[in-house]
């Protein structure tokens, strides 16, 4: 092994930066090369992991048991990389014969000798930043898949390119969206068949949803299944084209999703069934999300909060199971994927475990889509009450309906969802799934201008009254409705659906979850630990302090054979990008992109941790009548709350606009907001919603906040250093 990794590392300086060089076809590819359908049904022996979730049945779950939870308190740090870019990190390592993958933002990709740390080569696809105004979530990437000696990516401006694995060259690269549509891609790739399927996202900006199947060899085009039916009544010539004649009369004649395209972008869950050759793809939420805005507020709107099975040859479908019918909380079902076989009622049955935004546990059938059981895995959903498993249908709470009744909706979960894209896991050791869940209430009000259910070029399009739902100004009352938003770890039991565990957390957005042979649950923490949990019993064995967020899962496999542990630390994504105060980690927990390797009595320390201190200096003198104020406050939820954070409190990743040098000039303020001096950066020009006088009232309200906010963090650390 250390003779290849050398090999490697050689051939590997001549792709650095955007993958310069030649494919290598000699023995040297082998580790790579092994990778294919036979190798992923099982995920080998343990001592590599060739796939985000270990396998074909995506269950994160690994047969390694040289850690233990007698041992567990002994691990250590083996190595660590910086990386380059302070954003979310997403992906979860990929190990295969010594030699580590992962991805980070802006889809670019390292490769490292896992046994150390030393890089092996880089590649950039040199996404364009300005891509970042099309991305609801952080310009993230989860990784890539591996396949005969090929790694295939997926770009944040909606390429898919195949690599060599040793060198990094590109091989080949496909457009597999409309570059004039706000599409995007942060998923996985996955390859069945000889065949890379990869979903696309950007159904909050209005794109229509679809799964697309190339040829690994080549790049060209296989099949295409679209999600929601073509809004001018056309045929695709796609393998979606019969099916989605009948999906059509689930959706009004009239609505704004003939404009949208509907959304149900399938943006997260690709799932391979070997044992049926069935592939299962978990669809979006629709564009927009107010299903009266959208569909009239008619119609099951299918494929939108569905699982939807397909023929992977050739995209044909095969079944379906819609878990929101007529969705309209941005309730997606593209969360983890987990094939099975439970028994239930004395025979073995092969199911999908599924626990997707809407807070309820999903036991299906992998065979028929039949719903085999349907119960809350967190606490306080009031959206619904329950499922007849007779039909297969929620029994919704009529007050859901918040564009029917015209009145405010407190839901629970909230668009953020009891369970994100933050990987769950299962072990068939302890017959328990793994959740990483999320309790965010969120307000929904219906539009009550047109303002509120227009389309805009830029920004979300909800169709909803995002204007009237700030937090409180008031500290106490604030601190009230922030003490509702926590995390949890849930250890599910899909046979008796109930929790046997669950670990509370002070906030939401914690890591994805990989459990062992070991009898181990990890997981990392918003706040910046790495734990290790006894997977029967929920007792926590071992923590460490990582000093940054950990949101992705992490991977384990045997270097010299001797087991490690690799994951990655990096804040952002949804929840640390829009939530502002509701945040507890902003401003707190640093925000370091690293890659940490573990082993038993690991001797390796982190550096020291970056000083969140910041100097608090005086903002411009708030000058703006409360009228102007309450405008600007508006408009910032409108349009700028989902990159900089409610209450203009950043999360840490985009500017903090209260601390922003443009407050102190009208004049520059105007040349960001409307002139897109810092388009490249991310920051696009609002000019087409914005005049300037709007522009302006924006720019009060953040100099008001901003005297609030840093007068009251002044007073506190006076108090502290009073108190010192």
């Amino acid at each position: 092994m250390r003779a290849w990794i050398g090999l490697v590392m050689i051939l590997g300086l001549a792709a650095c930066s955007a993958g310069a060089g030649e494919t290598n076809t000699d023995s040297a590819a082998e580790g790579a090369a092994k990778i294919d359908g036979e190798f992923l049904i099982t995920g080998g022996d343990g001592s590599d992991w060739a796939a985000a979730s270990y396998s074909y049945s995506e269950q994160r779950f690994s047969p390694l048991d040289q850690i233990t939870t007698e041992n567990v308190s002994n691990l250590g740090i083996a190595w660590t990389a910086e990386l380059p870019d302070a954003r979310a990190q997403e992906a979860t390592p990929l190990v295969v014969d010594g030699v580590m993958y992962v991805t980070g933002p802006w889809s670019k990709v390292f490769a490292f000798d896992a046994s150390n740390g030393e890089p092996l080569w880089t590649f950039d696809p040199e996404v364009p930043r300005s891509v970042l105004q099309n991305t609801c979530c952080d310009a993230v990437n989860r990784g890539v898949a591996i396949w005969r000696g090929k790694l295939y990516l997926g770009t944040l401006d909606g390429r898919l390119i195949a690599l060599d694995a040793i060198t990094g060259a590109q091989l080949w690269s496909e457009q597999t969206t409309n570059r004039d549509r706000p599409y995007t891609i942060t998923g996985v790739p996955r390859v069945v068949n000889n065949k890379v399927i990869i979903g696309n996202g950007g159904a909050e900006f209005g794109v229509r949803g679809y799964v697309s199947a190339y040829d690994a060899n080549t790049g060209a085009l296989e099949w295409r299944f679209y999600t929601v039916p073509n809004p001018d009544g056309e045929a695709d010539n796609a393998a979606s084209d019969e099916v989605l004649q009948t999906a059509a009369r689930t959706w009004s004649e009239e609505g704004q999703w003939r404009e949208t395209g509907g959304g149900g972008t399938v943006w997260d869950s690709i799932v391979y069934d070997h044992e049926l050759n069935q592939l299962y793809i978990g669809v979006g939420n629709g564009s927009p999300w107010n299903h009266g805005t959208r569909s009239n507020g008619q119609g099951d709107n299918l494929f939108l909060s569905s699982i939807v099975a397909l023929n992977p040859d050739t995209g044909e479908y095969l079944w379906h199971y819609q878990q929101t019918p007529g969705e309209t909380w941005d309730y997606t079902a593209t969360q983890s994927i987990i094939l099975a076989d439970l028994e239930l009622d004395g025979e073995s049955r092969p199911v999908i475990l599924h626990a997707p935004k809407n807070g309820f546990f999903f036991v299906i059938d992998r065979e028929t889509g039949s719903l085999l059981s349907a119960e809350p895995f967190v606490e306080g959903v009031n959206w619904a009450t329950g499922y007849d498993l007779a039909t297969g249908r929620p029994i919704e709470n009529p007050e859901a309906r918040f564009y029917r009744t015209g009145e405010m909706f407190i839901a629970n979960p909230g668009p953020i969802g009891a369970h994100n894209w933050q990987p769950m896991a299962f072990s068939p050791m302890t017959g328990l799934a793994y959740i990483p869940a999320n309790i965010v209430p969120s307000v929904f009000l219906p539009p009550t201008t047109d303002d509120h259910s227009a389309l805009s070029p830029i920004g979300f399009n909800t169709g909803t009254n995002i204007e009237d739902t700030a937090l409180p100004r008031d500290e106490a009352a604030m601190r009230a409705m922030i003490s509702a938003v926590r995390g949890q770890l849930v250890a599910w039991d899909p046979v008796a659906q109930e929790a046997r565990w669950t670990i509370d957390y002070d906030t939401p957005w914690n890591g994805g979850i990989l459990t062992t042979a070991g009898n181990l649950v990890f997981q990392g923490t918003a706040t910046g630990q790495f734990k290790a949990y006894a997977a029967d019993t929920g007792e926590e064995l071992w923590s460490m302090d990582v000093q940054s967020g950990v949101l992705a899962g992490a991977s384990t496999f045997l270097i010299d054979g001797v087991q490690h542990i690799g994951f990655t630390t990096g804040r952002g994504g949804a929840f640390q990008i829009t939530a502002g105060a509701a945040d507890i980690t902003a401003g707190q927990v640093p925000n370091v992109p690293r890659l940490i390797v573990l082993r038993l009595d690991g001797t390796g320390v982190l550096p020291a941790a970056p000083d969140m201190e910041r100097e608090l200096l005086d903002p411009p003198a708030s000058t703006g009548t409360p009228e102007q104020i309450a405008r600007g406050e508006q408009l910032y939820l409108r349009y700028c709350m989902v990159c900089h954070g409610e209450g203009a409190v950043g999360g840490g990743i985009n500017p903090d606009m209260r601390f922003s040098g443009y407050l102190t000039s009208a004049e520059a303020w105007q040349d960001v907001v409307r002139g897109g001096s810092l388009a490249e950066n991310g920051m696009p020009s609002f000019t087409s919603v914005l005049p300037a006088e709007l522009a302006e009232t924006i720019r009060l309200y953040v100099i008001d906040k901003a005297s609030e906010d840093i007068a009251r963090l002044r007073a506190r650390r006076e108090d502290a250093e009073g108190e010192s």
